[in-house]
């Protein structure tokens, strides 16, 4: 029935539809608008739109890490406004958290003020908090202006956005995503900066190189909160092949000896997605069950699992503060419970043990969400900072030969300038005059126009000379760069290193195989 209804022609003669048809292609251009436009990272600069634009509109508006930091308002604002016409709620959203410790491995956005809290806190209203671009931001935003990205229009027209950002090192992976979109989601995990630039170096010295040894240098994800992963290497692999899969976090613990023979279990990193809060709430749950709805009285699996904590937990404290991020005590009923019965019954029943699941879903090069393998990122990764690379390159080149160009006019003049003053005082239209009396381009001309006599005096002639041979060997290095693929990858294999020794640091989460907690 459905399949009969048609839509009334269109007024300029255009195609009429059947109402199935119209709201199958409406519905395919929301998909793609949820896909494209705000759910799913782009391999690229490892950002989703909304991201891009609060990072591109905080750098036009001077906010470096060494600047001054403004209202957070201030920003959304201007995002708003100029780039991103959605809620605010939205875009501040996204602007916290790129400022969280604890949800990014990395951030990108130096928060002063509340800025939301591990335990689910929300941060503080946009017109309490500041804000301002962290040091590694610049990875993201450093060569915006040397041609290596293409703009487009934004919503309006009247401003060019960039259509992704020169990212110098693979941020999809070092901050990792979260999304979901229209039939599809994202969950990349972080990964260390060292270990992804050790990874990048193999993939880039040998295209071909195999997953196993990638794993060998980066063995697993890095959370920004620690922990560990007890996955096993092979499922770890598999992850890593597929690009799809979970793997087994716990938190991280230590045994704090106390006086008279006692003891308490410290907590001091846990699993992504776990905060002190929520694991209270868990204990609070066992030790003080609420009858289920439906229910006149506890099940017997409640009662007997409440009796199993209580026989072996006295209490717990989150005890949290300036001097530890997470700091969660549990004491026992008493010192002679063995530690490791207590260590599983807190992992089996609480979020201190849990999945997290992996997704590696993205925006490629073409502009197609699909879930990819490492080595396929990596590859893909390469090939776009390459590309990348080759444009800056172009750019700095264009930009060295018209200084050339401009100083070789300067240098033909330099000893003939009385000659040039008489020549612009006599004559109405001195500019074709110059060009012919000395050989100028229109462009040489126009600048010796410009230019202040004092700029043409016998010193100046001496800088000139030594500015147009440091420009000369600039060329030739520019030029060999672009005129082998092999030096443009070297060239690139050296940005690396030289971002991994400025912006490195040790992994946080241990990977090491355990077995499952199991009451």
């Amino acid at each position: 029935m459905l399949e009969q209804q048609t839509l009334f022609p269109a007024s300029d003669g255009g195609e009429t539809l059947t109402l199935a048809a119209f709201a199958q292609r409406a519905y395919l251009d929301y998909a793609v608008s949820v896909v494209k436009g705000r759910a799913l990272p782009d391999v690229a600069d490892g950002l989703k739109p909304v991201q891009r634009r609060i990072l591109y509109a905080m750098d036009q508006m001077g906010l470096a890490a060494n600047a001054r930091p403004v209202k957070s308002a201030r920003v959304v604002g201007d995002v708003l406004g100029k780039f991103h016409p959605h809620g605010d709620s939205a875009a501040y959203d996204a602007m916290v958290r790129m400022a969280q410790d604890f949800s990014l491995r990395y951030p990108l956005i130096d928060g002063q003020g509340n800025f939301g809290s591990r335990d689910g806190d929300g941060a503080a209203a946009m017109r309490y908090t500041e804000a301002r671009l962290t040091p590694i931001a610049r990875l993201l935003l450093d060569e915006l202006d040397e041609g290596t990205v293409d703009f487009g229009a934004n919503y309006d027209g009247s401003q060019q956005e960039p259509k992704w950002l020169p990212a110098r090192l693979p941020m999809v992976l070092l901050n990792g995503a979260s999304g979901i979109a229209v039939g599809m989601a994202t969950e990349i995990p972080s990964h260390n900066l060292r270990e992804v630039v050790a990874a990048l170096q193999l993939a880039l010295k040998d295209p071909a190189v195999a997953l196993d040894e990638l794993l060998m240098v980066l063995p697993g994800p890095d959370f920004p909160g620690g922990g560990q992963i007890i996955s096993a290497r092979a499922d770890i692999r598999e992850l890593y092949a597929s690009g799809r899969g979970s793997l087994k976090a716990r938190a991280r613990f230590r045994c704090e000896e106390l006086a008279r023979g006692q003891w308490q279990l410290v907590v001091d990193e846990l699993p992504p997605g776990t905060s002190a809060q929520k694991v209270l709430e868990e204990i609070e749950e066992l030790t003080n069950p609420k009858v289920r709805a439906g229910r006149k009285s506890l099940s017997a699996e409640q009662q007997q699992l409440k009796q199993v904590v209580l026989a072996q937990l006295d209490s717990v404290r989150d005890e949290a503060g300036r001097d530890a991020a997470v700091r969660l005590v549990f004491e026992p009923r008493t010192a002679k419970i063995e530690r490791d019965a207590f260590v599983t019954m807190l992992l089996a029943h609480t979020s201190l043990e849990t999945n997290v699941p992996v997704n590696l879903v993205m925006l490629g090069r073409d502009g197609r969400p699909r879930c990819k393998a490492l080595t396929e990122i990596l590859a893909e990764w390469i090939e776009f900072r390459v590309d990348t690379v080759r444009r800056r390159s172009r750019h700095r080149l264009a930009r060295v030969e018209d200084r050339i160009h401009i100083l070789e006019g300067r240098q033909a003049v330099l000893l003939n300038i009385d000659r040039v003053i008489a020549l612009i005082r006599g004559s109405d239209e001195p500019k074709p005059e110059l060009m012919r009396a000395f050989g100028l381009s229109e462009r040489q001309a126009e600048d010796i126009l410009e230019i202040r006599l004092r700029q043409l005096a016998r010193l100046e002639g001496i800088r000139i000379d030594q500015e147009l041979a440091q420009l000369r060997k600039d060329q030739a290095a520019l030029g060999k760069l672009l005129g082998a693929e092999g030096a443009l990858r070297r060239q690139v294999g050296r940005e690396f290193d030289d971002d991994a020794r400025k912006y490195g640091d040790g992994r946080r989460t241990l990977i090491e195989t355990a077995e499952r907690a199991v009451a």
